[in-house]
């Protein structure tokens, strides 16, 4: 059972989450993180004694934890690899249209407002694009695909699933990632 400390740090990650895919992460300040997860300030600093920096790095990461369990779920219950890219698609265009096209890639967000600003987050992002990149890649192995091949296959699909999220939320619409869904499914597919 976690402690109430590990309860408010989780809180606390989560919020700067949500408010920096709502936000932006230059939008989002710590008092508004504390007041959003119903924490105390002095517990923001006691458990990020770097700030707002560190806070960032911890909702980066957790993100990426997110992003990876949805692939590796959908690798799990779908028996090819267009199956998969498939399911990843529509559970993300179902939390567009469920936040009202509000919340989009929280990675893409701070790699583009701060990834020439700070090196840790820059780095950071980087991690978290790499681990949902290297299961995709492994997938593709696992379906018959070179390495060299479903590396390359793999950092299209999640470059092309980013940009067509950030398109749907322009637009107000999954239909731009829905499409992308429907030829990258394909993609993998074919042979």
């Amino acid at each position: 059972m976690a402690t109430k400390g590990e309860l408010t740090k989780t809180r606390l990650v989560d919020s700067m989450l949500e408010l920096i895919q709502s936000r932006g992460y230059a939008g989002t300040g710590l008092i508004a993180v504390a007041e959003h997860a119903r924490a105390p300030k002095g517990s923001l600093y006691f458990h990020f004694p770097d700030g707002k920096e560190a806070l960032g790095v911890a909702a980066v990461d957790r993100a990426a934890d997110q992003f990876h369990e949805l692939i590796t779920a959908a690798a799990r219950d779908e028996p090819t690899a267009g199956g998969v890219v498939r399911r990843v698609v529509e559970a993300l265009a179902a939390l567009l249209e469920a936040s009202d096209f509000q919340l989009g890639c929280p990675v893409s967000v701070v790699t583009l407002e701060m990834g020439a600003d700070s090196d840790l987050l820059r780095q950071s992002c980087a991690a978290a694009f790499e681990s949902w990149i290297s299961p995709v890649a492994e997938l593709l192995v696992e379906h018959g695909r070179s390495d060299d091949d479903a590396r390359g296959l793999a950092t299209t699909l999640v470059s092309t699933v980013e940009g067509a999220s950030i398109i749907s939320r322009a637009q107000r619409s999954v239909v731009p990632l829905l499409r992308a869904g429907q030829v990258l499914s394909g993609l993998v597919d074919a042979r």
